[in-house]
């Protein structure tokens, strides 16, 4: 089982590609896993035939677990014989180390069940912070099927420490639960459609996000003729020089990146009672997936790139994310995020802040509109190309005069664009 970031210590196997016996080529799809994080297509490492596949659909396996022998004829598969004797004995390995941890420490360790899995840095935690096996199967999860993530065991530490001991929030997660204040009705022809994997991650994540950030949202009207002017001129010398469609994304993350250099408070986010203000300019990209879910990667160091470099990042990461190919750390430690509504015809939207970032820009339709332009002889009405930007940000460390101010520099960096610059 590969390693799909630093935080990611187990996957889910959601398909096989292949069963055993099949003859794969090297980079042949083998499986696709899922993370708390991203789903994954994995490549096989070499050329040969499945010997042996160690886990099914739905198993949950550690980072690092043999999951299949792939036979290479050059002798490398051939530790499939070994391989029962091999892991039996790492088992009554670790069963003993169990046993002496339990004696060392007088204290057994928090254990996984039938119904609820625990991964090792859980447990670790748990182990750390004295949290006993009923407090724990009482934590409410956000993984699949309600497992408990590393994020959920965290918040209840601090969610502890800020209201009580932990016998004061044992009963507070054994009260009644609130029934929801709205229940949909089922009539007679709906159609049922049951929420996948992603689509309840991400409802999960919007809730919470408006949960945590009291959200405020700016907009600005922006003219962008010279930059529409500068596409319109530049996009077959583009194409033809990097074989890759010129659009204004790349322009976009460029500019938004200077904004957020000359607004670092803006490039932040919170914990607790305290504000990180972020080093690296990490700008998170949203893109719709074929299945119709969004995923956000993430441009690291978008600030340190040029207008080609960008487009070529944007480009592969879509290209990844459309095709399950995104790792863990391809959308990890953003600290910033653009939602382009204009690939829609949208003409502005208020997005939702991705958390634990501050703030999110979304970039709306560019249409030729009239506009009134001062001239040394008067006013006159002349088409001009314009576009909405909207700024939500989160109210506890951004006011209005600052989200106001950053959005604005992003609008006056957008219509100062140089229409003769070369790429």
């Amino acid at each position: 089982m590969p390693k799909m970031g630093e935080s990611v210590e187990q996957a889910t196997i959601t398909k096989w590609f292949v069963k055993e016996g099949d003859v794969v080529e090297e980079d042949d799809n083998l499986l696709e896993i899922a993370t708390d994080k991203v789903d994954s297509e994995i490549p096989s490492p070499v050329a040969g035939t499945v010997k042996k596949i160690h886990f099914n659909v739905d198993d949950l396996v550690p980072v690092g677990e043999v999951i299949a022998i792939i036979d290479n004829e050059d002798g490398e598969g051939k530790e499939d014989k070994n391989e029962d004797k091999k892991r039996n004995e790492k088992n009554k390995t670790d069963e003993l180390q169990k046993d002496e941890s339990v004696k060392k420490n007088d204290k057994p360790e928090v254990q996984s069940s039938d119904n609820r899995f625990y991964s090792p840095l859980v447990k670790s935690i748990a182990k750390e912070e004295n949290i006993s096996q009923e407090v724990l199967d009482k934590i409410e999860g956000t993984g699949k099927d309600g497992r408990v993530r590393k994020e959920d065991i965290i918040y209840y530490i601090k969610s502890s420490k800020q209201q009580g001991t932990e016998k004061d929030i044992s009963k507070k997660q054994n009260a009644p639960e609130k029934k929801q204040a709205v229940q949909a009705s089922v009539n007679a022809g709906d159609e049922i459609i049951e929420m996948d994997r992603m689509r309840k991650l991400i409802a999960d994540h919007m809730v919470v996000s408006k949960q945590t950030s009291p959200h405020v949202t700016n907009m600005v009207e922006a003219d962008v003729t010279a930059l529409v002017k500068w596409r319109t001129m530049m996009k077959d010398t583009y194409q033809n020089k990097y074989n890759v469609k010129l659009t204004y994304m790349p322009v976009f993350t460029e500019v938004v990146a200077r904004a957020l250099r000359d607004f670092p408070m803006v490039n932040t986010s919170v914990n607790g009672d305290k504000i990180i203000v972020k080093k690296r300019v990490n700008i998170g990209i949203a893109v719709a997936k074929p299945d119709g879910n969004l995923i956000v990667p993430v441009v690291h160091d978008a600030d340190k790139y040029n207008i080609p470099g960008l487009a070529e990042e944007i480009n592969n990461l879509a290209e990844a994310a459309r095709n399950n190919k995104l790792s863990a750390d391809d959308i990890q430690e953003g600290t910033f995020s653009i939602t382009n509504f204009g690939s829609f015809r949208n003409v502005m939207g208020t997005p939702i802040i991705s958390q634990p970032q501050a703030a999110i820009l979304a970039t709306g339709t560019i249409e030729k509109k009239p506009a009134v332009v001062e001239t040394e002889h008067g006013d006159i009405i002349v088409p001009r190309h314009k576009m909405f930007l909207s700024l939500s940000y989160d109210h506890r460390i951004i006011n209005g005069a600052l989200g106001g101010a950053f959005l604005r520099k992003v609008a006056d960096y957008l219509e100062q664009f140089d229409a003769n610059r070369e790429v």
